[in-house]
């Protein structure tokens, strides 16, 4: 986690398991209620297939994304729950930071937004195709 704490109005990058309509989103995290699905959008990292569920890693490959607009921060704890994101970076598989936002083009477009970014070793496991995580690739983590 940054020193930053989560606003009102702030965006989230969802690629993976949060992707509204994707298979292994956790049925009780309210997402629909507790933000606003946007349009698609990228960023600049290296996706890789964790088993069922992806991480980005630093890299520079423009990966596919979904802005999600927070309305309701008691959601925070359980989403970094999870995320598995701890208050001690050495125990979090994924750490919640900010990250810029970019075009389609790979330009930044000047937007910032929350990321669940992996906080382990990636090597060893296999990059996601076009960096696009398929809805229906996934599988409930707990």
């Amino acid at each position: 986690m940054t020193g930053k704490s989560v606003e009102v109005g702030d965006l989230f990058i969802f690629y993976g398991l949060l992707k509204q309509g994707a298979a292994g989103q956790p049925a009780d995290l309210p997402l629909d209620s507790a933000g606003t699905f946007g349009a698609p959008c990228r960023f600049r990292a290296r996706m890789v297939d964790l088993g069922g569920f992806p991480g980005v890693v630093e890299g520079n490959q423009l990966c596919h994304g979904v802005r999600w607009k927070l309305t309701d921060t008691t959601i925070m704890p359980a989403m970094d729950a999870f995320e598995d994101v701890t208050e001690d970076p050495a125990t979090s598989l994924y750490l919640r930071k900010q990250i810029p936002l970019m075009d389609d083009t790979g330009a930044e477009s000047g937007e910032t937004a929350w990321i669940y970014w992996y906080n382990r070793p990636a090597d060893g496991y296999p990059p996601v195709a076009d960096g696009n995580w398929p809805l229906e690739a996934g599988k409930t983590r707990k």
